[in-house]
Formats: C-alpha cells, sequence, structure tokens
C-alpha cells in the first residue's frame, strides 16, 4: 500500500462510496415499495374513520398524545389505546369520564363533551390506527 493518498484515490473512493449508496438507496425503496401493499389497511379506511381523523385533528390530540410516535409526549401514546382499553366501548367511556373542570396540580385530558356519533368516529379511527402494521412498535403494551 501506498504511503501517499493521491488525489485519483480520494476520488475513486468518493466515486465508488457514491455509486455503492446510491445502489443500496434504490435497493431499499424497492424492497420498501414491494411490501408496502402487503401492510396496507386501506380496506378496513371507511367515512366514519375519515370523520374519526378530522376530529383528531380539529381538537388537536396530538398536542397531547402520541400516533404511532408522531406526536407530543405529553399524554400516552394511543396507537394501541384500542387493545389497552379493549375496543370501542372503553375509548367511548374513558373519553366520556373526564372531568368537566382539570384535576389541579395534574396533567388531565380535557372533557370534549362530544356527542355519540362523534364518539363512535374516534373509537373508530383508533381502532384503525391499531390494526396499521407497525411492525411491533411501540414495543410495550402502555406505549
Amino acid at each position: 500500500m501506498q504511503d501517499i493518498f493521491t488525489k485519483s484515490m480520494a476520488r475513486n473512493i468518493y466515486y465508488g462510496g457514491s455509486l455503492f449508496f446510491i445502489l443500496l438507496f434504490l435497493v431499499l425503496t424497492f424492497d420498501t415499495h414491494r411490501t408496502l401493499p402487503e401492510r396496507d389497511n386501506r380496506e378496513n379506511l371507511t367515512e366514519q374513520v375519515a370523520q374519526g381523523k378530522r376530529l383528531w385533528e380539529e381538537n388537536n390530540c396530538v398536542g397531547c398524545h402520541t400516533l404511532l410516535g408522531e406526536g407530543a409526549y405529553f399524554a400516552p401514546e394511543l396507537g394501541n389505546v384500542y387493545k389497552r382499553y379493549g375496543g370501542k366501548e372503553g375509548i367511548k367511556a374513558f373519553i366520556q369520564s373526564r372531568p368537566a373542570e382539570g384535576i389541579p396540580g395534574r396533567r388531565s385530558m380535557p372533557q370534549f363533551n362530544f356527542n355519540d356519533e362523534e364518539l363512535e368516529a374516534i373509537a373508530e379511527f383508533l381502532k384503525y390506527a391499531s390494526e396499521i402494521d407497525t411492525q411491533n412498535w411501540p414495543p410495550n403494551i402502555q406505549g
């Protein structure tokens, strides 16, 4: 091996490394596009799920909660809340049970006063989110 690192050696390393990582990027992109249809959850996407998503956004739930790892870390992860609370009825009961006034000295979820249709839509949205193949994320049931 030479003791001197020449410009042509540096150029060859640069081009070789660039080519390697471009090919790696293309292979991983192809693999992702190949596996996404297997993980897709579109057949469960209904108008009620879309309404629940709109309510999620309008009430800024992501300002406190995370959903599949995205959002604020003030309140629990909701990607698996459907499983944690035992289904839609558990979710609806929890949301309805929030006190009108916050508990002094504690962080607590506000009472949004959703009607039955809105509660059902939010529960359907959280059910839909729980059925997304997240490759076992979050790693524990509590989120």
